[in-house]
C-alpha cells in the first residue's frame, strides 16, 4: 500500500507539472524511429536515454530487432513520457498486484543479448599483441564489469530499476570458470545468464519515483561519452584484431589489408578517375560532368552494341549494317555442326549481334527524329 501511495503522490505531482512540461508527440516519435531509430533517436526524444544507448551500441536493438518491435511499442512509450493518466493507473495496478516487477521474457532476453554483445565487443577490442611493450590482455578481467553494465542498462529502462552490485558480484563469481570451461564463448554466455538471473531475482524493483530531470545538454554529453566509448571499442577491434580470409584460406589482419588496398592498382586507378572527374566538374560545371557520367554508364546500351559489332563509335550507319550482315552470316547457328554446347554458344552470340544491331538502328531513328524537330524549330523561328 505504501508503494501504491507513493505512485499516486508522484502521479499527482506529475499531473500538476503536465501543463508546464512539453508533451511528446507520437508523430515525431515515429518520424525519428523511421529516420534515426537504429541509433536510438526516438528514445532520446522520449528521454529514454538508457534504451537509446542500448540501441546505438547494438545496431538498432540487436541488429534491428528492437527497432522493429518499437513499431507497436512507441504509443506506450509516448504515454509513459507524457505521464498519461491511463498509463499511470495501469502502472499503479501492477504495483499493487505485484510486489516486484514480474518476469518479462522480452526484457530478460534483451538483458542477455546486450550484455553478451558488449562483452564480445570488449573482449575482441583488447589487442592480442603487445603495444609499446605493454600486454593489454590483462584488461579482460573487466569482462564481468562490462556484462554487469549491460544487464543493468536494460534492467533500468522504463519503470523498472535495480542495483548493479549483486549482478556484478555474480558475474565475477563465475569469472574463474574459464579455467574449467575453456571456451571463451560459453564462458561469457554462462556469466551473462547468471548475471541476468541474479538481477531479475535479487535486484529488480519498481521505479516509484520519477527520474531526476537533466538538461538536454547534460543528457547529450553523457550519451556522447558513452557512444564514443562504444565506437572506440569497435574501432579497436577492427584495427587490432579483425581479420579477413584470402582466396588461399589464410587470415590477414584487416588493418594490414586496408593498407595494402590503398597501394593497390585498383585503388590508384579509381583515385585517379575520381580526381579527374572532380577536376572536370570544377572546370566544366557539375551538370555537364554529370551528363557525361550518365552517358558513360551506357544507359541505352549503344557503347556495348558498338563493341559487340567490333566497331568504333564514329562508325556510320552503313558500316553498322554491313558489319551486322557479315557477323550474322558467320555466326548463324545453322552453320555450326559441333556439339550441343557449341551450338548453344553460337545461338547466344547470334542473338547478341541482333540485339546490338537493333539498339543502333533505334539510335539512328532517334537522331533523325531529333534532327527533324530541330530543323522544324529553326524554320519556324
Amino acid at each position: 500500500m505504501e508503494q501504491v501511495k507513493m505512485v499516486a503522490d508522484n502521479g499527482h505531482v506529475d499531473g500538476q507539472k503536465e501543463n508546464t512540461r512539453k508533451r511528446k508527440s507520437k508523430l515525431w516519435a515515429y518520424v525519428l524511429w523511421l529516420f534515426g531509430g537504429l541509433f536510438g533517436a526516438h528514445h532520446v526524444y522520449l528521454e529514454r536515454d538508457l534504451q537509446a544507448l542500448a540501441y546505438f551500441s547494438t545496431f538498432g536493438g540487436y541488429f534491428g530487432l528492437g527497432w522493429l518491435r518499437d513499431i507497436y511499442r512507441i504509443p506506450c512509450y509516448v504515454r509513459d513520457a507524457n505521464d498519461d493518466p491511463n498509463f499511470l493507473n495501469e502502472f499503479k495496478k501492477n504495483v499493487k498486484l505485484y510486489r516486484k516487477p514480474p518476469f518479462s521474457a522480452v526484457r530478460f532476453a534483451a538483458q542477455n543479448a546486450v550484455a553478451y554483445m558488449w562483452a564480445e565487443i570488449f573482449r575482441n577490442a583488447v589487442p592480442e599483441d603487445e603495444l609499446f611493450g605493454i600486454n593489454f590482455r590483462h584488461l579482460l578481467i573487466l569482462t564481468p564489469l562490462v556484462i554487469a553494465l549491460g544487464v543493468w542498462t536494460v534492467g533500468n529502462i522504463g519503470r523498472e530499476q535495480g542495483s548493479i552490485w549483486i549482478t556484478l558480484c555474480t558475474a565475477y563469481l563465475f569469472y574463474p570458470m574459464l579455467t574449467y570451461i575453456g571456451d571463451d564463448t560459453v564462458w561469457i554466455f554462462v556469466m551473462v545468464v547468471s548475471a541476468s538471473l541474479s538481477f531479475d531475482t535479487f535486484s529488480k524493483e519498481w521505479r516509484l519515483k520519477p527520474r531526476k530531470k537533466r538538461s538536454f545538454i547534460k543528457r547529450m554529453l553523457h550519451l556522447s561519452v558513452a557512444a564514443m566509448i562504444s565506437m572506440s571499442l569497435l574501432g579497436s577491434y577492427l584495427y587490432f584484431n579483425a581479420v579477413i580470409t584470402d582466396s588461399e584460406g589464410e587470415e590477414i589482419k584487416l588493418s594490414e589489408a586496408i593498407q595494402h588496398f590503398l597501394t593497390s592498382p585498383i585503388w590508384l586507378d579509381l583515385q585517379a578517375s575520381l580526381k579527374a572527374t572532380w577536376d572536370q566538374a570544377v572546370h566544366q560545371g557539375f551538370w555537364a560532368t554529370w551528363a557525361q557520367l550518365v552517358d558513360l554508364t551506357d544507359p541505352r546500351g549503344e557503347i556495348n552494341a558498338y563493341k559487340v559489332l567490333g566497331l568504333s563509335q564514329t562508325a556510320t550507319q552503313s558500316d553498322v549494317t554491313s558489319r551486322w550482315r557479315a557477323l550474322s552470316r558467320d555466326n548463324h547457328p545453322d552453320k555450326i555442326k559441333g556439339s550441343e554446347e557449341e551450338r548453344r554458344r553460337a545461338q547466344e552470340k547470334f542473338m547478341e549481334i541482333q540485339q546490338a544491331y537493333e539498339i543502333l538502328s533505334k539510335a539512328k531513328i532517334r537522331r533523325q527524329r531529333r534532327n527533324r524537330k530541330s530543323d522544324e524549330s529553326f524554320e519556324s523561328n
